[in-house]
Order: structure tokens, then C-alpha cells, then sequence
């Protein structure tokens, strides 16, 4: 489908909603969790993770997304995606703030079996948005040994927005730390849990309105992702937002858009009453980036390495932006 036919005009308007993508980096506490690997994120470990410096990132994080969007839209989003938290609480921690104690948002997380201990979890205005089901979807991936290799669960959840029933997919998948070709089949095994329960989805409903988001550590152009939008349930407008030059993360030199969201054909229908795609983007505004050096302009992040610089995450989020064509949002 050809994306280029929408308005992409960043111009805000009253009757858009946004839903978005945001990956913390690291959005720890203080305590140690005895059965996860934070031990850096406490305030003896490698990272002198300390109260202050917590407090400061539950700011800056609450700051962002509440301003999600802000360039196309009125109002914070109606749904954000998150990646690397820890746990509720640090979730919690971030809706007591200024920044968002206005919007009524409520918590869709599990907890999940990776090893750092980080989670995947939504946010959704109740306002907009009532939630009916939430369930974790594991990844089940082995090592070389055939043991269980644990990660991210995949975190599922339907809801009615306004009169129509939606369904998101939360995705963490695999890092390539390892190396890009020897973690790629871990990629496509969580690639392939996703489109498992769309299909069964797609047994019950017809032309159902689904969103995929997440940190994929896969490009739009990877095999996983491109196993995701070249099935007739998905198509991914991030494939214009990368062809247009923006990135989401800058590692060694290079910019990724491992960030991405995926839409159901019924977001695309010009006929529908339904939320319908409007725009895709990057949200990078001038205070997430690093403001000089060899950086500037990449996100500007709590952590380079071991050493502290203060600043909000390693990712810029991502947005969609929607309207109905009856304003009924």
C-alpha cells in the first residue's frame, strides 16, 4: 500500500489521538531484586544507581510522555507502549508526577521471566480507552544446550475505543548483542508468536483493528519485521519514516529504527468510522537530544556505558498519529 497518499504535515489538530512507543533504557529502582540481574542498578553497583538519580529519570520520563506527539495532537497519547521497566512500581512512579497525575491513565504489565528483569507494559487513558483482557504471551527460545533461554514475554491486551475493539501486541524481542545473524532466529521465533495469535484473531473477527508496537532490534527492512508486514494482516508506515532518514537509536555511528508500529488494514480504510492512520513518526524535539559534542542530536540517555550523563533514554519514542472521520475520538 502506498503510505504516500496520507498527510504527513505535522500539524496539530484537535481531533487527532496518538498512540505511542517508548523503550526507558533501563527504567530500574534502587532495590535489588534477589532473583534478577540489577545488581548494576543499585546504589553500590556499577552504575551507582542512587534515589536521586531515580527520581530524576521518573521526571524526564514522565515529561516525554506526557509531550508524546505534541507536534500533531492536543492531548498526550491514548496508548504507550513501554519497553525496560522494571516493575508496577517504577510504572507508578511515573503517573504520581505532575507530568501525568492529570491523565487518567491505567497499567496493563507482567512481570515477566528475562533475566535483567525488565518488562514490557502499556499505558492507556481510561478516559478513551476501557480495557477488557490482558495476558502475557511468552517467547519460548532455547539455547545451544536445548535449556530455556528466557525473555521478554509479549504482552497482549484488547480494549473498546469509543464503539470499536482493539487489539495491541507490546513487543520486546531478542537483542543482537550477540551478533546480528547468530540472534536473528530469535528475532523470527518472536516474529512468528505474533503472527500465531493475530491469525487466531483473524479466525474470530473480520477486519480487525490490531497494533503491533515495540523494540524490535530489528529494522523495517530485517526478515522478522518484514515477516510481520508482508503477510495481509500488517502493514508498517515506520518502512517511510526510515526511507525519510529518521532513526529512533544511534549506536556506534550509526542511526536504527528498531522502533517501530504496526497497523491492521482496517486502520488504512478510507470508508471506515474507525481511527484511521494519519502520520508516523519519530518524536526526537530539540530537549531529548544530546545538545553538542560528537553526539548531538542523538538521544540524549541516562547512561553512555558505565559512565552518568543524566538524560532521559537511549531511544527516541514513536508515534502514530489517528483521527476518525466521524469525530467521534
Amino acid at each position: 500500500m502506498n503510505l504516500n497518499f496520507y498527510r504527513r504535515s505535522k500539524t496539530v489538530d484537535t481531533q487527532v489521538s496518538t498512540v505511542a512507543f517508548y523503550n526507558l533504557e533501563n527504567f530500574f529502582d534502587t532495590k535489588d531484586d534477589p532473583h534478577a540481574l540489577d545488581d548494576d542498578f543499585t546504589p553500590d553497583g556499577k552504575k551507582a544507581w542512587t534515589p536521586k538519580r531515580f527520581r530524576h529519570k521518573v521526571k524526564k520520563l514522565s515529561k516525554t510522555i506526557r509531550r508524546i506527539g505534541d507536534d500533531v495532537s492536543t492531548q498526550p497519547p491514548v496508548l504507550v507502549g513501554l519497553a525496560e521497566v522494571e516493575n508496577r512500581g517504577v510504572i507508578e512512579r511515573l503517573l504520581e508526577t505532575k507530568f501525568l497525575n492529570q491523565v487518567n491513565y491505567g497499567i496493563a504489565h507482567f512481570d515477566s521471566p528475562d533475566e535483567r528483569g525488565i518488562d514490557t507494559a502499556l499505558l492507556y487513558n481510561r478516559d478513551v480507552f476501557q480495557l477488557l483482557h490482558q495476558e502475557r504471551v511468552p517467547v519460548y527460545l532455547t539455547d545451544e544446550y536445548g535449556d530455556r533461554d528466557y525473555t521478554r514475554d509479549i504482552l497482549y491486551v484488547n480494549g473498546m475505543w469509543g464503539e470499536d475493539l482493539i487489539h495491541l501486541f507490546v513487543n520486546h524481542w531478542p537483542s543482537r548483542r550477540a551478533g546480528v545473524e547468530e540472534t536473528e532466529e530469535k528475532r523470527l521465533h518472536a516474529a512468528e508468536t505474533v503472527l500465531r495469535q493475530i491469525n487466531a484473531l483473524e479466525q474470530k473477527e473480520s477486519d480487525p483493528y490490531i497494533v503491533v508496537m515495540g523494540d524490535f532490534n530489528d529494522g523495517p527492512e530485517s526478515p522478522s519485521i518484514r515477516l510481520l508486514d508482508e503477510s495481509i494482516s500488517l502493514i508498517n508506515p515506520f518502512q517511510q519514516v526510515k526511507k525519510s532518514g529518521q532513526g529512533s537509536a544511534f549506536f556506534k555511528g550509526k542511526w536504527s529504527l528498531f522502533d517501530q508500529i504496526l497497523l491492521s488494514p482496517a486502520f488504512f480504510q478510507g470508508q471506515s468510522e474507525g481511527p484511521a492512520f494519519r502520520d508516523a513518526s519519530v518524536y526526537s524535539p530539540r530537549f531529548l537530544t544530546q545538545y553538542k559534542g560528537r553526539f548531538k542530536g542523538s538521544p540524549f540517555r541516562t547512561y553512555g556505558g558505565p559512565k552518568y550523563r543524566g538524560g532521559y533514554s537511549d531511544h527516541f519514542p514513536v508515534y502514530v498519529a489517528l483521527k476518525r472521520k466521524k469525530s467521534r475520538l
